[in-house]
């Protein structure tokens, strides 16, 4: 009866590991492109979201003058003009919010044109990590409660 309890409690606990909502998608294996359009005095999107781990090509796309992409923290720099788009790749390696800002001169506002990539952590790896960790516990969970239940019919 405590194997079955014991059996019941970690099944439990690994459907919710497995199936509680998580706040981002699962990355792609390949790697994702990602275009942003610079305008002045914006980029858009104005957000990147991406998931840690994931490999990204950025595509600035200058739509009126020459516009700049740095990426604060990587080091990315791209340099676009109208019509000739500019790429870069990287491993968003760090969680975290990293700003995105104009490197080339585009205006009087030039300054205020910002924008963010946010690299949020990897759920499916936590996910099988926690699965992996509640797997553990429950199996020596359930050996050790098997073997003190054989060991208390053999006094009996």
């Amino acid at each position: 009866m405590r194997r079955a309890i014991i059996l019941a409690v970690f099944l439990a606990l690994g459907a919710v590991v497995l199936l509680a909502p998580w706040p981002s998608p699962a990355p792609p294996t390949t790697g994702r492109e990602v275009v942003i359009h610079a305008r002045q005095y914006a980029y858009t999107p104005g957000v990147v979201r991406v998931s840690q781990g994931e490999r990204i090509t950025m595509v600035l796309e200058a739509e009126d003058v020459t516009h700049g992409l740095y990426v604060d923290g990587y080091g990315v720099d791209l340099v676009a003009v109208p019509g000739r788009p500019a790429r870069a790749s990287f491993v968003a390696d760090r969680e975290g919010k990293f700003r995105l800002r104009c490197s080339k001169v585009c205006g009087s506002l030039h300054p205020f044109m910002l924008g963010e990539l946010i690299v949020e952590p990897n759920g499916p790896w936590w996910r099988a990590v926690g699965v992996t960790i509640l797997t553990a516990a429950g199996t020596v969970t359930y050996l050790i409660a098997g073997r003190t239940g054989a060991r208390q019919e053999v006094r009996s």
